[in-house]
């Protein structure tokens, strides 16, 4: 399993979590690549090394490409990018495609980009050609009936009977490994209602904390952000004078895993990432979500075909205020409708018997998509 890995924690966490799913045997073990970071321009560039950006793709190339070589895996599932980060997965794909014994799926979210974004990008050559040459099948970690890739983007048409729905990724089965880590912090935090805040990996979440650590909370609730690794020290250091002399809020830095304070949480304000938002929806959680909409669109187009099905509340980034956030949290939300009454929750589920059949008898050139719900059609 490929992840570019380059911003948060979306793609890792979304392979752990199909991995867990599979499940894997014994002897799994993780190869770490070089981190990288994309430019606001598109471009990449190394988060911490003092490299070139050349230098930095030809290592994790040459490290992919040592480890696909010596491992020599039946399957190959590539998160988001066909060719990889910086196409560094192209030279690896071509050697797969040679042995003849590798199957290869590329794996998207719901909402690649807006459209435009992403038929630009797509109308690269390059990208149509190594699908069509490397990958078997494309799975897409969604449920059509809320956003559909093929209609919204156009791009895949040439791919249309490699395509297969698995519906959204259930989040439920992560409390189980990250127990250890969270169980005891949830044990010792305070009675009543939780406000639970998270920004992802916290590199563009400084103004959501921000507001969140200065919005008056209910009597009855108290609040906890958790910042991510990569959030700036100026923003940690504002963080931690706004919360002097506020008993009721709490701040962790990090956690490998935060899917037991969602759990816990009884409101949920967050930014719009693929996996936040599937574990909002999996938990059935009252979630305000301010998505980033700068420099891409991904955030705000899933947060407002969310919104349109009724499950979570959303919060223009431009409107973002400690008075907006403080207003939420005391209104009386009612009850909030189940997630799986309005959307396909069983990617997990689903995932193992889709690559059982890869495996035994290629890729099914009949596209599977979710049931459709009552009264909701299958676009």
């Amino acid at each position: 399993m490929y992840s570019p890995g380059m911003v948060g924690f979306g793609h890792i966490r979304r392979n752990a979590s199909i991995a867990q799913a599979l499940p894997m045997p014994a002897g799994v073990d993780c190869v770490t690549l070089p981190s990288m970071r994309k430019e606001d321009e598109g471009c990449y560039a190394p988060r911490f090394m003092d490299i070139s950006d050349h230098d930095l793709v030809a290592m994790r190339s040459s490290v992919i490409r040592g480890a696909m070589e010596q491992f020599d895996p039946d399957v190959l599932i590539a998160d988001h990018l066909p060719l990889g980060a910086a196409r560094e997965l192209a030279g690896t794909l071509k050697r797969l495609r040679k042995r003849a014994k590798a199957r290869c799926v590329l794996g998207l979210r719901d909402v690649l980009q807006d459209r435009e974004t992403v038929q630009r990008l797509w109308s690269d050559p390059a990208y149509h050609d190594t699908v069509r040459e490397c990958y078997d099948a494309i799975w897409i970690y969604s449920d059509p009936t809320a956003y559909n890739p093929l209609r919204e983007y156009g791009v895949f048409d040439e791919f249309a009977d490699r395509v297969r729905f698995t519906g959204y990724l259930d989040q439920r089965p992560r409390l189980e490994l990250a127990r250890p880590w969270t169980d005891m912090l949830v044990s010792s935090l305070p009675q009543g209602r939780l406000a639970l805040c998270l920004v992802g990996g916290g590199s563009d979440g400084g103004g959501l904390a921000e507001a969140f650590v200065q919005a008056d909370l209910p009597d009855d609730m108290f609040g906890l952000v958790v910042t991510g690794p990569y959030m700036a020290e100026e923003s940690r250091a504002r963080l931690n004078r706004a919360m002097r002399g506020r008993p009721r809020l709490w701040l962790v830095e990090f956690l490998p895993d935060p899917i037991g304070l969602v759990e816990r949480a009884d409101r949920v304000i967050s930014m719009g990432g693929y996996n936040t938002v599937c574990e909002v929806l999996s938990f059935d959680k009252r979630a305000l979500i301010v998505p980033r909409v700068r420099p891409g669109r991904e955030q705000w187009i899933r947060a407002e075909r969310m919104r349109a099905l009724g499950l979570i509340d959303v919060l223009h980034p431009d409107h973002l205020s400690p008075a907006a956030l403080a207003e939420w949290l005391a209104r009386d939300l009612g009850p909030r409708p189940p997630s799986r009454d309005r959307l396909d929750l069983s990617g997990l589920a689903r995932i193992p018997v889709m690559l059982s059949e890869l495996l035994g008898n290629g890729a099914d050139p009949h596209p599977v998509v979710p049931a459709a719900f009552p009264g909701r059609a299958v676009p």
